[in-house]
């Protein structure tokens, strides 16, 4: 199989790139590993031009994300992401209403690759034998730090996790029809900003701890 692997950061990515190297049992499956930069602009732009090149049989995403609701997903937890959306493409409106792009007119909500305005992993059986719950995420350019922002969002979207890349990866391989997963390490609280509770390290090793998981039920039973 070609399996793509994509993450934001050489700190998220190199572990993968040394745990792959030292498993010979692994060589018949050709990696291609990406580092993308943070955020959706170059997210999209590092996809593309890698897919430009060559096309993978399966992507994976790894990364970290904040998220929302600690007794459901705690942190240091690992989750799959099955439903993105856009979490700050639009505007806020004079007396504090948030609209996106579908309420501005500049977009239908089931235009392909949205549905209702959500970008979908339909791809169901990769997202059970990844073992995680899953999770609905909104990608941001700006991460989330005021209490009426992010009570606005969560109203209206309900997401479980916060990234600054997630949305991109789910739009692409949606376009590109690639079979994809997005896995995610929950590090920190949506609005925290007291790194001191942030659990970075932990949540790395979880969701790439899933991720060796994958790949390897991936390699003993197939492509899911």
């Amino acid at each position: 199989m070609k399996i793509g692997i994509v993450a934001a950061t050489s700190g998220e990515m190199e572990p993968i790139r040394k745990y792959l190297a030292e498993r010979i049992y692994l060589k018949h499956h050709q990696f291609r590993l990406l580092t993308t930069g943070v955020g959706m602009m170059h997210s999209t732009y590092s996809l593309l031009k890698q897919l430009s090149l060559e096309k993978p049989d399966l992507a994976i995403q790894v990364g970290i994300a904040g998220g929302f609701n600690p007794l459901r997903h705690p942190i240091g937890s690992a989750v799959a992401v099955h439903e993105e959306f856009l979490g700050d493409t639009g505007v806020f409106e004079s007396e504090g209403q948030w609209k996106d792009i579908f309420d501005l007119g500049l977009g239908h909500p089931d235009q392909i690759p949205y549905a209702k305005g959500c970008l979908r992993n339909h791809h169901e059986r990769l997202l059970d034998i990844s073992g995680l719950p899953r999770a609905r995420g909104f990608t941001v350019n700006q991460i989330s730090t005021g209490k009426g922002t992010m009570t606005n969002m969560h109203q209206r979207l309900g997401p479980d996790i916060e990234s600054m890349e997630g949305a991109a990866f789910h739009y692409v391989c949606l376009q590109e029809d690639i079979p994809f997963i997005q896995l995610r390490g929950i590090s920190n609280l949506v609005g925290d900003r007291d790194k001191s509770r942030w659990q970075i390290p932990a949540a790395m090793e979880t969701v790439r701890f899933a991720l060796f998981k994958l790949i390897g039920k991936i390699h003993e039973n197939g492509h899911p």
